[in-house]
C-alpha cells in the first residue's frame, strides 16, 4: 500500500490546489510506514497530472486538506481514494489514519472548483 499527501515544510498543505510537492509514503502489511519519498509535481496540484504520477508510483489514498471536487474526481479517475480534512505533521497523519483514527471529513472545498490559483487572488 502506498499512501500520498500534499506537503508544506513537512505538514499537510492546506490547499491541495496549490501544492506542487507531495510525499509517498510505503506501508508495510503491518501498517507501519517504510519509507517515504517526495515526488515534485509540475505545477500546481490540480492540473500537473499529478493524479496519473501517484497511480503510476502505486498510490492507493490521497490524504488531503481542502481539496475539490475536480480534484477529487481526477485522483478518483485513477483509482485513488481521497480522505478529506487532513492537517497537521504528514509522518504523524499518516501514522494516526493507519490507526483508523482518521476519517474523511465529506467537506470539498469550492474555491478551488475555479481554478488553481483562486485563492490567491484574493
Amino acid at each position: 500500500m502506498k499512501i500520498a499527501v500534499p506537503v508544506h515544510n513537512g505538514s499537510i498543505h492546506d490547499h491541495f490546489g496549490h501544492s506542487e510537492n507531495f510525499t509517498v509514503y510505503a506501508i508495510s502489511p503491518e501498517k507501519t510506514i517504510e519509507s517515504a519519498s517526495p515526488v515534485v509535481s509540475t505545477g500546481c496540484g490540480c492540473h500537473s497530472g499529478i493524479a496519473q504520477i501517484l497511480a503510476e508510483q502505486g498510490v492507493s489514498v490521497m490524504l488531503a486538506g481542502n481539496i475539490g471536487g475536480g480534484a477529487i474526481n481526477h485522483l478518483h479517475e485513477f483509482g485513488i481514494e481521497v480522505v478529506r480534512g487532513c492537517s497537521g505533521r504528514a509522518d504523524e497523519v499518516v501514522a494516526e489514519y493507519l490507526k483508523g483514527t482518521i476519517k474523511d471529513n465529506e467537506q470539498t472545498c469550492t474555491a478551488h472548483e475555479r481554478g488553481c490559483h483562486d485563492h490567491e487572488a484574493k
